[in-house]
């Protein structure tokens, strides 16, 4: 088992995360404790959760998620699981968060309430690390951070994240806690994938030089690398099928970001790529978004037991040059095609 530092943090992590975003919806919790016992039985020692969680998030079922985890967590011994939870930020680009009636922000109020709340969900009296789920475009970063820092003094978060941020609110968060000597952000938490990879573009530099560490989400692209969107009959119930037809504008925009003619082509041409190294789609993708230096951990997610087994094979299987100069060159001529 491969395990690597979050940042400059004491969090030794397993190179694979589980995600917990659909238990409580379509992961029933007697399902969602065989994937938990199954993955801690294979050596992940990392799981991933969110006060709003599970997805997609309504204002009667928020918190199940954590319910799930920390009824789970109490079958372990406390100090072998890193524990990561994220407080909600506000308004985001697509939706509104239906946490504390859709007002929630990234202020000193609501970071300690939803703190409390994540604490008495998950049976704990400390977090591992503590996230943003959405960097709070009103709120002082300086208002934040403080918050933050304190619950680090208190000794209920060990360390703290973001996630969905861009380089410069990354670096703008950096550089004032070196300023105000407040605890940093070890990591961040945003989408890399084959088909995603604009990580590279400043983030991967920020991270790099500063020693932040990536937790990419979404390595399979929301599904899209499996190629199930890529097959002539496409079921009605799964997840960008669903948003494809929703009313909400944002929310088509986003999956029409996710399911659109260059994400199709390029994903077969991964499929064969996976085909002609003998491996699964899931196992390529998972491997590739595991394989960077500034990569801490890859979240992956399983609705059910028989999903996890693909993505554990990406523990042994490795991205050697000539693969990732095949990848290379799918990115460039079909994503993100030069001149």
């Amino acid at each position: 088992m491969e395990y690597r530092y979050i940042g400059k943090s004491g969090l030794r992590v397993s190179s694979i995360c589980l995600g917990t975003m659909t238990f409580g919806s379509s992961t029933s919790k007697d399902e969602a404790f065989k994937i938990l016992d199954k993955a801690y039985d294979k050596g992940i020692n990392f799981f991933d959760t969110a006060e709003l969680y599970p997805v997609t998030p309504t204002k009667e079922t928020i918190g199940n998620t954590e319910l799930i985890v920390g009824e789970w967590l109490q079958t372990k011994p406390r100090d072998s699981v890193i524990l990561a939870t994220k407080i909600a930020g506000a308004a985001s680009g697509w939706f509104v968060p239906p946490v504390r009636h859709g007002f929630t922000a990234i202020d000193s109020f609501h970071i300690k309430r939803a703190v409390e709340g994540s604490l008495k969900r998950l049976q704990t009296d400390y977090i591992d690390l503590y996230q943003m789920h959405w960097p709070d475009i009103i709120v002082p970063i300086e208002e934040s951070l403080k918050a933050f820092d304190d619950l680090v003094k208190e000794g209920k978060v060990r360390y703290l994240g973001t996630s969905n941020d861009s380089a410069y609110g990354l670096t703008k968060a950096n550089e004032t806690s070196k300023f105000k000597e407040y605890a940093r952000f070890e990591s961040i938490q945003n989408n890399f994938s084959l088909l995603n990879p604009r990580f590279f573009d400043e983030l991967a530099n920020v991270c790099k030089r500063e020693n932040i560490s990536l937790l990419p989400y979404s390595p399979m692209a929301g599904g899209v690398l499996s190629g199930k969107y890529n097959s002539d009959f496409i079921a009605p119930d799964i997840r960008f099928s669903i948003y494809l037809k929703e009313k909400n504008k944002r929310v088509q925009a986003m999956a029409n970001r996710f399911v659109n003619s260059k994400t199709l082509e390029a994903t077969q041409k991964y499929l064969q790529l996976a085909k002609d190294y003998e491996v699964s789609p899931v196992t390529l993708a998972i491997s590739y978004s595991k394989h960077f230096d500034f990569i801490a951990s890859t979240i992956i997610g399983a609705r059910k037991i028989e999903q996890l087994d693909d993505s554990l094979k990406a523990f042994d299987f490795k991205i050697d040059s000539e693969l990732l100069c095949k990848i290379e060159a799918i990115q460039r001529d079909i994503l993100y095609p030069m001149g």
